[in-house]
């Protein structure tokens, strides 16, 4: 996906021709004379061109702790005690491993070679009850709010003596007890223990804390904690505020799980979707490759434990209704690291995969991963019309494997649509390559990417006005304005980034007989484990919030319409004079013309939009995104500092006037 920290002298040399100085990296807007007129045109005939549904859609990616610790409502960090050190995220602070521990106790982690892929459990000692403590630390803390319900589940096994209570809480940094629970173990076989509790008190950084009744050996696993609000009450589910922040996109697709965690660093540290359906105890986790990947911001501490999967990727689709698209590894490791390849005649297992999960997304249940699917809830098909084959590679090595895989899921699953690459720049020599050979396999989507300062951005909304309409249609499946230079830990989601991606959103949606889905990202970042900036979501763990550029995508996805129309001055399409850009649609649904107007320049702009013959009367309804400070950010003390204002305009003799603020996205909706 992103282009990692290794390669960042890379990126300076690719970056020099564009960047300039810093000011026009920072402050790009135009300057205006305040007042301009311009005379705009919108033609309402029929141009014959629709607006795809999946034309405005969200890319999840596993970063900046987006899924473990954030999207995924897991407050238990290395629950299974997974990891590579399995006593990351657990404290013993009475306890030293040099001596016998007789005051307090030691736990141990056992490797045992037991069923599924769970290889770990904790044998907890307990020599001295009062003086035993075990305490996990949660993602960067966790998050607990006053009144709210938590579900406390954990398996247990007494291996000798007898350890009669096991006390959970919940406790601040003064060690104050904020919610408990006390379990009874009653065996020495295996058990899952489910209890539930309240919290009393809202606190950003607790800690889980856990003591015991009696001494003797007790063995632990699968320590697991939720809230019990989730997104849609679902057990074990994903955080509510997150998933509201989505499903108010409306977006027509949801591309996951990325980016470069599809590919891995290494081929064995690939990410395999097999391995993360089923029951999550049995889910192998793996060390996420963003973990260690920016000398800026190191995370030894991030790991994916799966809970969320492919199936709760495809069940979150739905109930956003959103298209799922899936990507897949091709046999070849993120080029921007070990760039390992898979043998052309190994290839095999990784084209399987890219069958048994079209037979899992939309098998029957007499199919044998329809089954696993129905077996986890879920009997009816997920309905899956796109599939990815590898994120963001290039150059020979996949172009041959692409074709691979294209004959062999086109041979079985002829309606699927498949979805290629063009790397990870959007020019040079990889993407010309890479576009030269997908137009000749007569390739139906090719992903573009663009990291890049917002002068790009205003500068190329007219990007697709060239391409061939009879070639492969455009997934820009990942881009972001960078204020200071890609892959910077000081690039800021402020206004002067989020408007210029509105500008050439503008160029997205008026080639919309290209360009047939669009994607900002990464899309979430946790305020304390970031790896890459900007994000469009913020949130710690209590609050989220959408930034500036989530707001500019929002407003472009909830007026999306159904067929594309024309706005001229002059009979040009405005891609940036005197700082205009505009599109037009249909809703064929509401029965609406929509129209999308960015003023990146300093001063306001009259505008007086005809619609030709037409006649057309009543109040038009404006939603206003502006803001005069282009450096102005979202944050969580305001949150809705840049967010669009509703009002209300009327026609007049069939004509709209309005006066544009400056640095400022418009929508104008009338009634026909």
């Amino acid at each position: 996906m992103k282009v990692p920290f290794q390669n960042m002298l890379v990126i300076g040399v690719l970056a020099a021709s564009f960047l300039g100085c810093k000011d026009q990296v920072t402050n790009t807007s135009e300057t205006s004379p305040a007042n301009l007129e311009h005379h705009l045109v919108v033609d309402l005939k029929d141009t014959g061109i629709k607006i795809q549904p999946t034309m405005y859609g969200i890319f999840f990616e596993d970063i900046n702790f987006a899924a473990d610790g954030g999207l995924y409502a897991e407050m238990i960090k290395n629950r299974s005690f997974e990891f590579t050190l399995p006593k990351i995220g657990w404290v013993e602070p009475n306890s030293d491993r040099h001596s016998f521990n007789n005051q307090s106790g030691i736990m141990s982690v056992v490797k045992y070679g037991g069923e599924g892929t769970n290889h770990n459990f904790a044998r907890v000692e307990v020599r001295d009850p009062q003086g035993y403590v075990l305490i996990n630390e949660g993602f960067k803390g966790m998050g607990v709010h006053e009144g709210a319900q938590y579900d406390l589940s954990l398996k247990a096994a007494k291996h000798s003596g007898d350890i009669q209570k096991i006390h959970f809480q919940l406790v601040d940094s003064l060690d104050q007890v904020l919610g408990e629970a006390t379990i009874l173990p009653d065996g020495r076989d295996w058990k899952t223990y489910d209890t539930s509790f309240t919290v009393f008190k809202t606190e950003m950084k607790a800690k889980a804390k856990i003591t015991f009744e009696g001494k003797g050996e007790i063995d632990l696993d699968m320590i697991s904690l939720f809230p019990k609000d989730t997104w849609k009450g679902r057990e074990k589910g994903l955080r509510k505020d997150l998933v509201q922040l989505l499903a108010d996109l409306h977006p027509g697709f949801l591309r996951f799980p990325g980016g470069c965690v599809v590919e891995g660093r290494t081929l064995a540290r690939r990410y395999q979707w097999k391995k993360t359906v089923g029951d999550i105890e049995d889910r192998e986790i793996l060390i996420n490759r963003w973990n260690t990947e920016f000398a800026h911001r190191p995370a030894p501490d991030y790991y994916q434990s799966f809970g969320l999967g492919f199936f709760e990727y495809f069940q979150l689709s739905e109930d956003i209704g959103a298209q799922p698209l899936p990507i897949l590894g091709c046999g070849m490791a993120c080029q921007f690291n070990t760039g390992e390849l898979a043998p052309m005649d190994e290839l095999g297992p990784y084209v399987q995969d890219a069958l048994d999960l079209i037979e899992f997304a939309n098998g029957d249940m007499n199919t044998a991963w329809g089954k696993v699917r129905a077996e986890m809830g879920h009997p009816e098909p997920f309905n899956m019309k796109y599939i990815g084959i590898g994120n963001e590679q290039w150059g020979p090595a996949y172009i041959e494997r692409y074709m691979v895989f294209e004959q062999a899921i086109k041979s079985r699953y002829p309606e699927i649509v498949i979805v290629s690459g063009s790397g990870p720049f959007p020019e040079g020599d990889y993407f010309e390559y890479g576009w030269d050979q997908l137009k000749k396999l007569n390739a139906e989507i090719v992903d573009e990417h663009y990291y890049r300062p917002p002068q790009w951005f205003r500068e190329n909304a007219d990007r697709y006005d060239s391409y061939d309409r009879n070639g492969p249609k455009v997934f820009a499946g990942e881009y972001a304005a960078q204020s200071v230079a890609t892959a910077s830990p000081e690039n800021r989601n402020n206004w002067d980034c989020a408007l210029s991606e509105a500008a050439f959103m503008t160029g997205l949606e008026r080639n919309a007989d290209v360009v047939y889905l669009t994607s900002y990202a990464p899309l979430m970042a946790h305020a304390e484990g970031w790896q890459w900036t900007p994000d469009m979501i913020w949130f710690n763990n209590l609050q989220s919030f959408g930034t500036a550029n989530y707001q500019v995508q929002k407003m472009f996805s909830t007026h999306a319409g159904t067929d594309l129309l024309s706005i001229t001055e002059n009979g040009e399409e405005l891609i940036g004079q005197d700082g205009l850009y505009a599109t037009v649609v249909k809703d064929a649904t509401t029965n609406e013309i929509i129209i999308k107007v960015v003023n990146t320049s300093n001063g306001q702009q009259h505008i007086s939009i005809g619609f030709g013959d037409e006649v057309l009367k009543g109040k038009v309804g404006v939603l206003t995104l502006a803001m005069d400070d282009p450096q102005a950010e979202n944050s969580f003390a305001d949150p809705l500092k840049i967010s669009p204002k509703e009002s209300v305009l009327e026609l007049k003799k069939s004509k709209l006037d309005a006066l544009l603020p400056p640095q400022a996205l418009v929508i104008y909706r009338i009634n026909i």
